[in-house]
């Protein structure tokens, strides 16, 4: 693949503040935990910073110039958030707290709304915590129920296994767009198009996949849409939901309060058209409006770019750590999954494992990643995992390998 034109990785560090720190024994900090939370550009931090120190104010409640000032950027951000994804509209966009917000109110909202007894919801086995607790939950509610679709051999989502499973009773499909463990991707256009062939719905959580490659939520036919800020290199406590507009309108509100209501009256309320109608209370406002220029951000480098120059680590990452004895990763092939890489070292506990690289300033994420039914699969309680970011570069990979190997001479296993 020809190399994508842009700006030396240097110049992308740059636009990071943290990335510019030292840690206590002078070493710039290596950090590969972005499927948890990514870093923030000065972009983002001054966006913020400006809200509070300049105009800020409660949103769609004041007539004022701060509150028409707070409104117009607001909308600038959910119009920024619907150009990003695809979609048709800017009020099919709804600001939420986070993606586990949005499942929530997914699972509670079009759940109630559509789940009778044993009405069938489809899950996979690779489903972030998020993404399975709130179905589990409704399910109880209304005596649905769920069913799981398997991994192959290769830990690769199973395109045949799902096609036997969707049915005439599969009322809601919700998937991840990428494993946040083993970094496996789904086909989303061809799950989509199967579970609208039995009249269900397609959500996808994209709560991994949206910074690692493009989503267009009208091409691949997605119903509803959810994800945090945080992971695309904006602020944290702000999340979205996307949804098909004549579904938002189906679909009874999640929380009651002030700006989602039309008339409230002594034993009824009507409610204020979408997507108000699922904004009930006070916005992360600034958070909101901050998201705006990381998206601007990721739109300026490109998917291209991020997608070639994230294969790069990912394959770097494979080669040098395939070659440290001991070392399991897991997951399909780097050809088959996004920039994750998760591990194990026989004879290292992943806690043990994660604590000694931070020794040598390189910040992993240990545990079951809120995935307890993947790691049953992979037979492991626990791993380690490596999540990279546009920022990341090959000379990070590198002090990655070097420090397990360190790790494992420390942990006497070398």
């Amino acid at each position: 693949m020809a190399p994508v034109s842009f700006p030396a990785i240097e110049l992308i560090r740059e636009r990071f503040p943290i990335l510019q720190q030292s840690d206590s024994h002078g070493r710039h900090v290596v950090y590969l935990d972005n499927g948890a939370s990514a870093q923030k550009p000065k972009c983002v931090i001054d966006k913020e910073l400006e809200v509070y120190s300049n105009y800020y104010a409660n949103a769609y409640r004041g007539v004022y110039e701060f509150g028409q000032r707070i409104e117009d950027e607001l909308e600038l951000s959910r119009q920024s958030v619907c150009n990003f994804i695809g979609a048709e509209s800017k009020e099919e966009i709804v600001f939420t707290a986070g993606t586990t917000m949005t499942l929530n109110l997914l699972a509670y909202a079009w759940g109630s709304h559509v789940l009778e007894p044993n009405d069938e919801i489809l899950l996979s086995r690779m489903e972030h915590h998020a993404n399975i607790v709130p179905w589990q939950m409704i399910a109880q509610k209304t005596g649905a129920k769920i069913r799981y679709v398997p991994l192959d051999e290769q830990h690769r989502f199973d395109m045949p296994a799902f096609e036997k499973l969707i049915n005439s009773k599969t009322r809601i499909v919700s998937l991840t767009g990428m494993s946040n463990v083993l970094g496996a991707t789904i086909p989303v256009k061809r799950v989509a198009e199967a579970a609208h062939s039995v009249g269900a719905v397609f959500i996808l959580d994209a709560a991994q996949s949206i910074v690692h490659q493009q989503i267009d939520v009208v091409k691949q036919q997605v119903d509803f849409l959810a994800f945090s800020g945080h992971k695309i290199y904006g602020p944290s406590g702000v999340g979205i939901l996307y949804g098909k507009k004549e579904l938002l309108e189906q679909m009874p509100p999640f929380l009651g309060g002030g700006h989602m209501i039309d008339r409230v009256f002594e034993d009824h309320s009507t409610w204020a058209a979408v997507p108000a109608k699922f904004e009930a209370g006070t916005l992360p406002i600034a958070q909101a409006i901050a998201l705006r220029p990381a998206i601007v951000l990721i739109q300026e480098i490109g998917f291209e770019w991020i997608e070639q120059h994230e294969r790069e680590l990912l394959v770097r990452a494979t080669e040098q750590l395939q070659e440290i004895p001991g070392l399991k990763i897991y997951g399909p092939d780097v050809r088959e999954k996004g920039a994750i890489i998760s591990f194990t070292v026989e004879g290292a506990h992943p806690q043990d494992l994660a604590f000694l690289l931070n020794r040598h300033g390189v910040c992993v994420r240990h545990g079951h990643h809120c995935a307890m039914l993947l790691h049953e699969i992979l037979d492991v309680s626990a791993t380690v995992r490596a999540s990279f970011g546009l920022y990341n570069t090959l000379q990070e990979v590198d002090r990655l390998a070097e420090a397990i190997q360190q790790a494992r001479v420390k942990l006497r296993l070398a």
